[in-house]
């Protein structure tokens, strides 16, 4: 039966019936796979077994531990509507190797697509099914109640009391595989499974939607498993996650260092001198510094001055919150460049490039739970140290997990002590992590030939994954395939004021699978796309720039909204 356009299952048995003879005789449709069978009801699912020959890589196959039906809940763009809740396990092949959890999202009001979403950080946890893609937008509805069958894993592991800094779970191989790829080929094999046995067809449209470690895994899919996905959202992406904590481990030694540490207060002292003196590189000071490449370039901590008085400590000495000294300016400008290896890891990669810290919120002072989240995300609460502190910064416990867990496999080592520079004994296992995390292939040309489409945005004050880093695997794209090839499917945009994943001072929200949709399913490419503000100045807009251009004022109108900026590369 259809309604407006959405495939609606019946809840009889009879009704199941029929409508697998329906489907058996419309023919295929756009693409969509069918299978002689009928559809299954919900509470059929629950204990359905997926057969190991089913999923794409090695596992002792899948079972499904819970599936029920959850009735409609809330109402106008919060309404989800009613659907089957699947839960469900990814047996491993090492018996010492944790289960990989999943959760599965089928509609009743089926669109005949699916989603993925990516997890975040060392994952650990499923994402929710019905919840929203990242820095999608609050104005609409989200992907489940807009009839899609979405699903995610937690990876292969669950996180312990640290959550997505858990990585614990690195000292087992298959846990490992499954975190740096693995599982997300065998979540959607397993997912698009108990698709095929519920509605009795396969999807006619398969995305996938992450930022952060979300991102780095949407990206994967497109170079692992182009003919698995039809377009990616891939937001702020940790795409090479073990050069990533090479340079985490370089900033987490500097501010190690005695006196190096800012605190909320000193933060702020360095957020109002960036601000002052790059706000207005856009052509109006507006609270958000939109041309970076121009503050990166003409703000300097150690002689930069606030409301006339010099940046720097008299003497560079720590005299008080109004000033930094010279080890808090030497170690800002660690975080601020990049680390260079000493040659080629075993990716390939010889460096991760430096943060966007000037203007970025590291993690000021504040009670709402928005900021305490970004605090996490940043400098956190804690110096860095040996032990680690729980509420150091969020780079530095992520370090200290992954030489703990994924290097030495040693939970006693001293983290602080190990020289990202110079590995040492440990340099041939941290090129075997490099292969694994590092998703850094540039020929995405299978993904291009299948129609597949990406959209890619970063944040410029990110403080946890470098926006310049997305900058150069967008560049390498152009690089290895040509710009115009480039263009025909991928797009990158970056934010003004957008920090990683959550922002007090420009949170942003995007209909980016709106935009994906329409370029996949219509071939409308994205054109005039907005991006709004639902914390720092809620309703707030700016144009979404494709890189390298960037908003810039156009000189008269409301500086709250879009139309008075215009995109410009200088």
């Amino acid at each position: 039966m259809m309604v407006q356009g959405k495939f609606l299952r019946t809840s009889t048995v009879l009704g199941s019936a029929l409508l697998g003879m329906t489907l058996l005789s419309a023919g295929c449709g756009g693409g969509g796979e069918l299978h002689s069978g009928v559809p299954v009801s919900c509470t059929q699912l629950n204990g359905m077994a997926i057969p190991a020959q089913a999923i794409g890589l090695p596992t002792s196959g899948a079972i499904v531990t819970d599936a029920h039906i959850v009735a409609p809940a809330g109402s106008g763009v919060a309404a989800t509507g009613e659907y089957c809740l699947v839960k469900g396990e990814i047996n491993p092949v090492d018996p010492a190797a944790p289960k990989i959890k999943f959760q599965l999202g089928l509609p009743t009001a089926w669109n005949h697509k699916a989603l993925m979403f990516g997890g975040g950080g060392y994952n650990g946890t499923v994402p929710d099914v019905s919840g929203n893609v990242p820095a999608g937008p609050q104005d609409k509805a989200r992907p489940l109640a807009r009839g899609y069958a979405t699903f995610g894993s937690d990876s292969g592991h669950q996180a312990n009391q640290m959550g997505s800094r858990d990585g614990t779970f690195g000292k087992n191989d298959e846990a490992l595989r499954n975190f740096a790829g693995d599982a997300l080929k065998k979540t959607r094999d397993a997912a698009i499974h108990l698709i095929q046995q519920y509605y009795a067809r396969a999807p006619q449209k398969s995305y996938f939607a992450g930022g952060s470690t979300g991102g780095r895994e949407a990206l994967a899919v497109a170079q692992r498993w182009p003919q698995d996905w039809d377009g990616v959202i891939a937001l702020y992406p940790a795409w090479a996650a073990a050069s990533l904590d090479l340079q985490f481990g370089r900033i987490t030694r500097a501010f190690a260092m005695p006196g190096a540490y800012l605190n909320p207060a000193k933060r702020k002292t360095l957020y109002d001198a960036a601000m002052a003196s790059c706000d207005a590189l856009d052509g109006v000071k507006d609270g958000l510094i939109s041309n970076m490449a121009a503050c990166n370039s003409g703000f300097d901590p150690a002689s930069a001055t606030l409301n006339g008085v010099p940046l720097r400590c008299a003497g560079g000495a720590d005299s008080g919150d109004s000033c930094l000294s010279d080890p808090q300016i030497a170690a800002l400008k660690t975080y601020s460049t990049p680390i260079t290896f000493s040659r080629p890891l075993g990716s390939g990669e010889t460096q991760y490039p430096g943060f966007n810290v000037w203007g970025a919120d590291l993690g000021l002072a504040g009670d709402s739970v928005a900021q305490k989240t970004v605090r996490l995300l940043a400098m956190g609460d804690s110096q860095p140290a040996q032990p680690m502190p729980t509420d150091a910064p969020y780079w530095a416990t992520f370090w200290d997990q992954w030489v703990k867990y994924f290097v030495t496999r040693d939970a006693a080592f001293d983290s602080l002590s190990f020289d990202p520079q110079n590995a040492g004994p440990w340099q041939a296992r941290i090129d075997q992590l490099t292969v694994m995390q590092d998703i850094n292939k540039t020929d995405l040309s299978a993904f291009k030939a299948r129609g597949g489409k990406i959209l890619m945005a970063h944040g410029m004050s990110d403080a946890l994954v470098s926006t310049r880093s997305t900058e150069d695997y967008f560049r390498r794209l152009q690089s290895t395939m040509g710009s115009a090839a480039v263009g025909s499917f991928v797009r990158y945009y970056e934010i003004p004021g957008y920090g990683h994943s959550l922002s007090t001072v420009f949170n942003a929200a995007w209909d980016s699978l709106t935009a994906l949709e329409n370029w996949v399913e219509q071939g409308s490419a994205p054109v005039s796309q907005l991006v709004s503000d639902t914390a720092g100045i809620p309703g707030r807009s700016r144009p979404l720039c494709e890189f390298p251009a960037w908003p810039r004022y156009k000189g008269a109108g409301d500086i709250n909204l879009a139309a008075s900026f215009s995109c410009a590369t200088q």
